[in-house]
């Protein structure tokens, strides 16, 4: 489908940036007031009431604490969706900001209040300030952070609900500075599965242990050999990450444990392979166990799926993108091996999903999932101008 520009690309720049100071003090409030996944109370009153303030349809109650805006100009019958995430992590924050969590142990660690600002500042603009014509869905989603909001959005009726011919969502990028996006087509981030394997031989005096089945070897047999699969099952030219995060087993020095519990997260960027490491993994862990004489319980948990940009939406996201901050900010991005359940959302709409630069080294650079994290705000404006011309150009 080719579309048309319905806006002035460079205009959007500065008129988003006189703004932005309003919403960098929504962004740092949110900061301030983090909320774990479905937990988003607070989050989601301030953003229903920015949207019903400008005019937007606002539904509540798709994910718990979902919110979706609705904005119809025109007659137009094309319709497009634009995704923030606005859950914050179990991090106790050690950035020393004004701004910084109240409520040890939570806090915005991955840019999520960011996420969340830029897209109330395009909501604002598109209302106000820019006409276009057809439907507009802002979608404002619990639970990104490995609790799968996105899928119960989803599987409670997003879709049949608010119908999304295309849907966009982006997030920042530490390394990447600030003024560049990069985009690329085809799998951009890994799937992800969680495992649990849980081992159980017999207890023993630590002098003595003949007399006990040790969990605790099977375990680190498992954790060695868990690797080969990757060396020597898997294509060198495919991307696959086995991590053991976790080993629970015993609690002295001499004696042997009864019982050994490993977790284990499993990521690949093609679902064929996915496929074929849940096998083996399975298989192997049960011949361990089995060699040691032990009982074996596995739970292999499905999380995030492989998030894959479709060409026609990356491409159209790339000439936004280009037309917005000019051909030499704007660059592609290798698959990473983080996940995003973004991707359920792009296996029932065809869509992107966006890098905006947080920064480099000091200014920006720290990367997410760290309690010394920021959002950049003076990525907000450029998100939110982002937002506002390809939204525009698209409902035309």
């Amino acid at each position: 489908m080719e579309k048309t520009v319905a806006s002035e690309p460079h205009e959007l720049l500065g008129q988003l940036h006189s703004t932005a100071d309003e919403f960098i003090a929504i962004r740092r409030a949110i900061h301030a007031h983090p909320e774990l996944a479905f937990e988003e109370q607070r989050t989601s009153d301030l953003v229903a009431e920015c949207l019903r303030n400008w005019g937007y349809q606002v539904h509540r109650g798709l994910g718990g604490t979902g919110v979706v805006g609705v904005l119809q100009k025109g007659e137009g019958t094309k319709s497009i969706g634009i995704r923030a995430d606005m859950d914050a992590l179990p991090i106790l924050e050690r950035t020393g900001l004004d701004y910084a969590s109240r409520l040890p142990g939570k806090m915005h660690a991955c840019g999520h209040d960011g996420h969340t600002a830029m897209l109330l500042c395009a909501a604002r603009y598109l209302a106000q300030s820019q006409d276009f014509n057809g439907r507009l869905h802002l979608i404002f989603q619990p639970a990104e952070e490995n609790e799968g909001g996105a899928l119960r959005m989803v599987e409670e009726g997003l879709f049949e609900q608010f119908p999304c011919d295309e849907i966009y969502a982006l997030h920042n990028a530490p390394g990447l500075p600030v003024g560049q996006m990069a985009i690329s087509s085809g799998p951009a981030m890994a799937s992800f599965d969680r495992v649990t394997v849980t081992l159980r031989g017999r207890s023993a005096h630590g002098a003595m242990p003949h007399h006990g089945i040790d969990s605790m070897q099977c375990a680190a047999s498992i954790v060695l050999g868990l690797q080969s699969i990757i060396t020597r099952e898997i294509d060198a030219q495919q991307a696959v990450v086995i991590t053991v995060g976790s080993i629970q087993a015993g609690e002295v020095y001499n004696i042997v444990p009864e019982s050994a519990v490993l977790k284990i997260g499993v990521r690949a960027l093609d679902p064929d392979v996915r496929r074929k490491v849940e096998q083996r993994l399975q298989a192997f862990v049960q011949a361990q166990a089995s060699s040691y004489q032990l009982e074996c319980e596995i739970e292999y948990l499905h999380k995030y799926p492989v998030l894959v940009n479709r060409p026609e939406q990356t491409e159209y996201a790339r000439q936004a993108a280009i037309r917005l901050l000019g051909a030499d900010m704007v660059g592609e991005r290798p698959p990473t091996m983080g996940s995003e359940d973004f991707a359920y959302m792009l296996q029932h709409r065809p869509g992107a999903y966006i890098r905006l630069g947080n920064g480099v080294g000091e200014d920006g650079g720290c990367m997410v999932h760290n309690p010394l994290y920021d959002f950049n705000d003076k990525a907000l404006h450029i998100g939110a101008a982002f937002w506002v011309h390809l939204a525009s150009s698209y409902l035309v």
